[in-house]
């Protein structure tokens, strides 16, 4: 039985970190009549524009979580970034409230280190060849032990925060400091990765449901500076890569448990395939699903983490792509120009994030276009986002 949001028999799901992916799964929670309370670090944050509630905290302060889950008492809690304090989550999943997918899933995922240890050295998963330095002299030896060139991430970061690309030993002095300035989370820990040469990264969406675990039809991406900007699906690869693909996003996956979706992403080398990530959520090259699929990667994680029955994903066209639209301007209270001309192309669809603030470089909406061929949707996807501008 659902009950009825803001009344005593309401069904609550509380979400820490409330961006835009946030604002998707509290829309299509809802749909369900899920009383949502949303939770960031700043006002107005995407997801709260939409929630029943929303409370402002430092996402890092497990007091403050605590005080806000004690309050509300929510059926679930879902974590929507990495940057959470995890001790309190595992405390309160003893303690009895459900963590989606499970709080050792959002603490392991949530360090680089620890995922990359269990995939590779407990699962035996084939990832690049990786080192950790916690100073920049423990990082010279990690880089040439890994060799150049080299990638370097700090453990704790999402959405590419903090990734650069080392060609040369003098660049690693620069690559560290901005690992520093840019992470989210606590400590100077970095992991140094080997630079693999792929023809496609790809997202396999994953999603563990109480009737099986079922996969997306994999998605081909674009980073930018280590962040998401373009991606569409299918991904174009082989069967066989996909299969093994699916081999290694279940072995992943059912390692962490739980129920929701997960993105987990691969490197592509031919039938090759290596595991570089996984997010326990909702990923955000998945966007692309809210054009292509029967049911998008948020319907899909809503269902599963209400403990419904999953059917198998279908896409809905030959091909679909999504592309960031990106601020170049910095200032609060933002506007878009050329929303008009992108939504008069055919089969185009705009999301806009509603996000109070900008700064260059920040992804402020999603242009979504369908197409008979991948190369057809990605050339939709671009003109029409090329259209829009950040205005403040």
């Amino acid at each position: 039985m659902i009950g009825t949001p803001l009344l005593k028999n309401a069904d609550k799901i509380m979400l820490l970190g409330s961006g835009e992916l946030g604002k998707e799964v509290t829309i299509e929670a809802q749909r369900l009549g899920i009383e949502v309370i949303a939770v960031d670090r700043y006002q107005n944050a995407p997801a709260m524009q939409v929630a029943h509630k929303s409370y402002v905290i430092d996402m890092l302060d497990g007091n403050a979580i605590r005080a806000i889950v004690e309050r509300e008492k929510p059926e679930l809690i879902v974590p929507e970034i990495e940057a959470i304090h995890t001790p309190t989550l595992l405390e309160l999943e003893k303690e009895g409230y459900t963590i989606i997918p499970t709080a050792k899933a959002t603490r392991l995922t949530m360090d680089r280190e620890g995922i990359r240890r269990v995939a590779a050295e407990k699962l035996g998963l084939k990832t690049a060849k990786y080192a950790f330095a916690d100073t920049i002299e423990e990082l010279a030896e990690a880089v040439k032990y890994v060799g150049l060139p080299a990638v370097i991430k700090p453990i704790m970061s999402s959405s590419g925060k903090g990734q650069s690309i080392i060609r040369t030993m003098a660049e690693i002095e620069e690559a560290w400091k901005y690992a520093q300035s840019t992470k989210r989370g606590m400590g100077t820990r970095v992991i140094v990765e080997e630079f693999i040469e792929f023809d496609t990264e790809i997202t396999l969406l994953t999603v563990r449901a109480v009737n099986g675990t079922f996969f997306c039809e994999p998605i081909g991406h674009l980073q930018i500076k280590g962040d998401y900007n373009e991606s569409w699906q299918p991904a174009g690869i082989s069967e066989i890569a996909k299969k093994r693909a699916q081999e290694i996003a279940k072995k992943i996956t059912d390692e962490l448990g739980g129920l929701g979706i997960f993105g987990v992403e691969l490197f592509i080398k031919g039938d090759d395939v290596i595991f570089s990530e996984v997010s326990p959520r909702p990923h955000d090259t998945g966007m692309v699903t809210m054009i292509t699929q029967d049911m998008s990667e948020f319907e899909l994680h809503v269902r599963a983490i209400l403990g419904f029955n999953i059917n198998p994903p279908k896409l809905l066209y030959s091909a679909g792509a999504s592309k960031v639209i990106l601020s170049d301007v910095k200032g609060w209270s933002p506007g878009f120009t050329g929303v008009e001309e992108a939504m008069a192309m055919e089969n185009v669809k705009v999301r806009l994030f509603g996000k109070p603030n900008t700064k260059p470089g920040r992804r402020m909406g999603v242009v979504l276009a369908a197409g008979n061929s991948i190369e057809e949707a990605r050339k939709l996807a671009n003109e029409a986002a090329l259209k829009i501008k950040v205005v403040v």
